[in-house]
């Protein structure tokens, strides 16, 4: 999953990358709400995290601007503490939740794993399931059957991102641009293999092939 985090405090910046990127997620940064907007509208995020005290231009109005764009991209808004008059504005402008500052990376962490849940259709789910799979974010690894089966960070990072769109079909160049932030270079023959590696560990019909289209998760598994 591809994050924006978009956030002007450079330590700030720098833990949250840190902890997100410990987490499976590419993160993109930036600290000009200027860059902010038009790199927001562009990019295909999976969630974006929206500091509203930005130079440049200031996070509702980046905010405003990707709504009326059409951006339906879940966004996180982070604000001040006490600031309840900008909570109310980023929601009105549109925010899917908000984080107050200071807070916990591991209640980030949580807020940005409900969000992109919820973007699926899957709010209800207190943990990602699909395909007789149970993900586990905490630990990045995934059980079935009962079975624990450890995954690599790239393994969960795939897998990860099949399970929030099972029964879709998915192009290399789709996954390259959503698992890899945008220094990293892409490389379809590196999903492949790691495609094959999932297949080893969970079973060949947990992933099909369509050929000239991309790969299936879920169909051939109950």
């Amino acid at each position: 999953m591809r994050l924006l985090l978009v956030e002007d405090n450079v330590p700030l910046a720098d833990e949250l990358t840190a902890g997100l990127k410990a987490q499976g997620y590419a993160v993109d940064w930036l600290a000009d709400g200027r860059d902010a907007a038009y790199q927001g509208s562009v990019e295909p995020y999976d969630l974006i995290i929206l500091d509203l005290g930005l130079p440049g231009l200031p996070g509702l109005d980046v905010l405003a601007q990707w709504r009326s764009g059409g951006l339906s991209t879940p966004v996180l808004i982070l604000t001040a503490r006490g600031s309840w008059a900008e909570r109310i504005e980023g929601l009105k402008a549109g925010a899917d939740d908000y984080l107050t500052k200071p807070f916990h990376p591991e209640e980030l962490h949580l807020r940005v794993q409900a969000l992109l849940r919820r973007a699926r259709g899957l709010a209800n789910q207190p943990t990602l399931q699909a395909a007789g799979l149970h993900l586990d974010e905490g630990r990045q690894s995934v059980s079935q059957a009962g079975v624990d089966i450890q995954l690599t960070a790239a393994e969960f990072r795939l897998l990860r991102y099949f399970m929030l769109h099972p029964g879709q079909i998915l192009s290399k160049g789709h996954l390259a641009e959503h698992l890899y932030d945008g220094e990293t270079e892409r490389d379809s023959n590196v999903l492949e293999v790691h495609v094959n590696h999932l297949r080893r560990k969970l079973g060949r019909a947990v992933i099909e092939t369509r050929r000239g289209q991309g790969y299936l998760f879920g169909a051939g598994s109950p």
